[in-house]
């Protein structure tokens, strides 16, 4: 009767012809978030916290991203 609903995740992926793998970086704090920068305006789009290289490498395995991710800081 209370049952929770399964959250179904989305296929994940990118257009490579409009955007490009990022990790936006803070000098300051060392924070880094992953992310889509668009090839046409150079905006950036946030996907998710990295806090630690396995979170890096979940992010690259869930979209797919075998080259490597430029860094924006």
């Amino acid at each position: 009767m209370f049952h929770r609903k399964k959250k179904l995740t989305p296929s994940k992926t990118y257009d490579p012809a409009r955007q490009r793998p990022a990790l936006r970086c803070s000098i300051c704090t060392g924070e880094q978030v992953a992310g889509f920068k668009n090839l046409s305006d150079g905006k950036f789009e946030e996907v998710m916290l990295i806090r630690n290289e396995s979170e890096l490498q979940d992010f690259r395995e869930q979209y797919g991203i075998t080259e490597n991710i430029e860094k924006i800081y």
